[in-house]
């Protein structure tokens, strides 16, 4: 499927550029959407977007093992060897992402009732926030399958590939969304709506893809991958019990990010839409970072895989070096162009002086979130659950308790919370890589005796 490519500069970039683009065309999306609500000049829709946007990312990522064990388990049967355990892993990941999908889309009243009774959003901004999810939720199925899709393809290295699908993506969810809200009026659903349809024309494309990368449709690797293998209870124990640690680990990490936005949603609707637009800068800093996060993922996996300590090292090194190049530059392009971008996603006056208020911290988040993705990419790669558990609960515990400590600075309290989250996470997971070492020279031990 793809052979271990040297572990140079070049190589570690060459691998990146393809996430790095395909990634940054995921938060452009998120821009677009906010642009389509925001230059209506409904503050109340754009609020409303920021909601829906904010407990559908909480449903859906719930579920993001799907992509983050996959990269790992892949790369590391890739690197073992393994190119039968490569094509089980992307049928369970598969079968289980279509799965819970449909679960999602069968309890999605529920579930988005539930949601808007928590947060603390008025009626008007709720019933914008219901027309968009009420949207989103049928791409759920689709949605689940392809986090399985891009996982798998990563933890391959087939960055390219996985460019090609979001983009393809990407590309029918801006046009769906400009066709449906301002062609057809149909306002926050139509911003939903056109998501949900995008991922479905992701999920036919993933799926050739796949076939292209495999060498066969996907009805022939059902066929020719024994039963036995896809049922192994021992390859199934591994992979729930890395994906129920990142699970937890990625419902604490979004229970974060939904408190940092019902924190912007109490103090009213201009506050709320203007903490939505600056987190667009902060998503669109976080894909830039995951592409060498995703590399170090496949890098370090494939090195674990191996047993290669001095490789490890080396992937460690130069993903991080790229990556914190990488926080620096996106920081100061931030504190140049923010205040025009931010004329740009919104023409209300009132959104704008807030977001322009407290853009310094969203443009500072790229440089003091650095370590935390490097760190996330490091611990996926090897699929140490554990840690990536009990440090991202910890994160969040700490960040709540900070948020209230300085509820009475209001948002700009709310803001210093959020950006100290992120020197929590990886400060957490700094405390497991000792004994991550330490297990990759126990295994070595063997070879040299």
């Amino acid at each position: 499927m793809t052979a271990t490519s040297p572990l140079t500069r070049r190589a570690v970039f060459a691998q990146a550029w393809p996430i790095m683009l395909g990634q940054a065309s995921v938060p452009l999306v998120g821009i677009v959407d906010t642009a389509v609500i925001g230059r209506t000049g409904d503050a109340t829709a754009l609020a409303g977007v920021a909601l829906g946007a904010t407990i559908i990312t909480l449903v859906f990522w719930t579920f993001g093992f799907l992509r983050m064990g996959m990269t790992g388990l892949t790369a590391q049967a890739q690197g073992s060897g393994d190119r039968a355990e490569v094509e089980a892993l992307l049928l369970r990941a598969l079968a289980i992402g279509l799965g819970l999908g449909f679960v999602l889309l069968a309890i999605s009243w529920p579930v988005r009732e539930a949601a808007l009774a928590i947060m603390s959003g008025t009626p008007a901004v709720d019933a914008e926030a219901s027309g968009y999810m009420q949207g989103r939720f049928l791409g759920a199925p689709a949605a689940l399958a392809v986090y399985a899709i891009n996982g798998w393809l990563l933890g391959l290295g087939r960055t390219r590939e996985a460019l090609a699908l979001q983009i393809a993506m990407n590309v029918a969810n801006i046009a769906l969304d400009i066709g449906f809200v301002w062609g057809m009026g149909l306002g926050a659903y139509g911003v939903g709506l056109g998501t949900a349809c995008a991922e479905g024309i992701a999920l036919l494309l993933g799926l050739l893809i796949v076939g292209r990368v495999a060498g066969a449709n996907i009805l022939a690797l059902v066929a020719r991958t024994p039963r036995s293998l896809l049922t192994d209870r021992a390859r199934l124990g591994k992979l729930f019990a890395v994906n129920r640690d990142i699970m937890i680990r990625t419902v604490a990490l979004l229970i974060l990010f939904t408190w940092f936005a019902n924190a912007g949603a109490r103090l009213g609707a201009a506050t709320l839409a203007a903490n939505h637009v600056l987190l667009q800068f902060v998503s669109f800093a976080a894909f830039i970072l995951d592409a060498f996060a995703f590399t170090a993922e496949e890098r370090v996996g494939s090195a674990y895989g191996k047993r290669d300590r001095d490789r490890f090292m080396r992937a460690v090194r130069l993903t991080g070096e790229f990556s914190l190049l990488s926080g620096a530059l996106l920081a100061l392009a931030f504190f140049v162009l923010g205040g025009p971008l931010i004329d740009f996603l919104t023409t209300d006056a009132e959104v704008r002086e807030v977001a322009r208020a407290y853009l310094p911290f969203a443009a500072l988040i790229p440089l003091i979130g650095m370590p935390s993705y490097m760190m996330d990419g490091v611990f996926i790669g090897t699929t140490r659950g554990r840690a990536l558990r009990n440090a991202g609960v910890a994160a969040t515990v700490l960040y709540i308790a900070l948020d209230l400590l300085l509820r009475p600075f209001d948002n700009t309290g709310a803001w210093i919370a959020m950006t100290a989250s992120y020197l929590l996470r990886a400060g957490g997971l700094a405390l497991y890589f000792p004994a991550l070492l330490k297990d990759i020279r126990q295994t070595e031990a063997p070879k040299s005796a």
